[in-house]
């Protein structure tokens, strides 16, 4: 793939590799991400996003891993060039409190909501404060810390892990590919989950809203002079484009909780495949000649949510 081989192979330019490559690139070893797809066309891209566990296995790995990423995220949003900051809103659920919100409690700011402040429709909610990401923006400053501290990040298309294995003299290879993971393992255990999003202009909010609805999920996130609206869960659906009729469904439904959001310009769609299985895969194996791999996959709705957390795991297992 080059001439000169690096110390540790990232395969995946979504938010879990470039973190995983940062950890690694800013411990002082020679890093190459390499990745079919990169920002802004990874599936990362198109989402809202704030930290909150998300069509992810629940337990204690994955409450340290998000309470990691929490604290990183946090300190984070100190620097507005990062696209990360704090910002306040709304969590609720149609049908009474239920396993997809629980991650509230982690949060201090969490409290209860008035009903009074319940948009129609909704049973229960928690009003919080969280990191809420810009992912645009956030993806361009993982670059650029990627490229601060001496990685390379490459354009490259692998039908398999083998066939990478086969191209690089890296001793060690880190598999980050998320949905890419149920091809190239391959792991069929990876099923896409669809989400639609529709990106408009602000028209002055600045608080967010999550809301979960019977077997669905509606969410509108200000970041500046736009708001990402959602959204969808369509399991295996492997569709990335953007449907017109989705669209206006989420329009409507946002406009539904946020009247200033109705008749708010459209400034682009969003499609991206959150890759879920029934477990994160962070575990290491070993390859002919004594090489490693480490595979790093599976975050479901969580990637933005584990990324700090399952990286420095990662790198623990490459440094040992």
């Amino acid at each position: 793939m080059t001439s000169q081989q690096p110390d540790v192979l990232v395969i995946g330019a979504g938010v879990s590799g470039l973190t995983t490559a940062i950890c690694l690139a800013e411990a002082g070893r020679d890093v190459t991400v390499a990745a079919a797809q990169q920002p802004p066309r990874v599936t990362s891209a198109a989402a809202g996003a704030i930290w909150g566990p998300h069509l992810v296995e629940t337990g204690e790995r994955v409450a340290r891993w998000g309470g990691v990423t929490l604290a990183r995220l946090t300190d984070l949003a100190a620097d507005p060039a990062t696209g990360v900051h704090l910002a306040s809103g709304i969590a609720a659920s149609a049908s009474g409190w239920s396993d997809p919100f629980d991650w509230v409690t982690a949060l201090d700011s969490a409290l209860p909501c008035d009903p009074a402040e319940l948009p129609a429709g909704f049973a229960a909610g928690w009003r919080l404060t969280a990191p809420v990401i810009s992912m645009s923006v956030y993806l361009g400053y993982l670059l650029a810390r990627l490229e601060r501290a001496g990685a390379a990040v490459r354009e490259a298309e692998f039908g398999s892990l083998d066939q990478a294995a086969g191209l690089t003299g890296a001793p060690v290879i880190v598999n980050c590919s998320g949905i890419g993971a149920n091809r190239l393992v391959p792991d069929p255990d990876v099923t896409p989950v669809r989400g639609q999003a529709v990106v408009t202009e602000n028209p002055g909010l600045s608080e967010f809203f999550v809301g979960e609805d019977p077997g669905d999920v509606r969410y509108y996130f200000p970041h500046g002079d736009i708001a990402v609206l959602g959204g969808t869960e369509e399991a295996g659906d492997w569709s990335l484009e953007p449907d017109p009729a989705t669209a206006e469904r989420i329009l409507s439904r946002c406009a539904a909780v946020e009247p200033r959001l109705r008749g708010a310009a459209v400034r682009a769609h969003r499609v991206g495949l959150r890759p879920v299985r029934p477990s994160v895969r962070l575990e290491a194996e070993s390859l002919d000649g004594g090489r490693l791999l480490v595979h790093n996959y599976g975050h479901g709705g969580a990637g933005v949510t584990l990324s700090w957390g399952c990286a420095l795991d990662v790198a623990a297992a490459v440094l040992a």
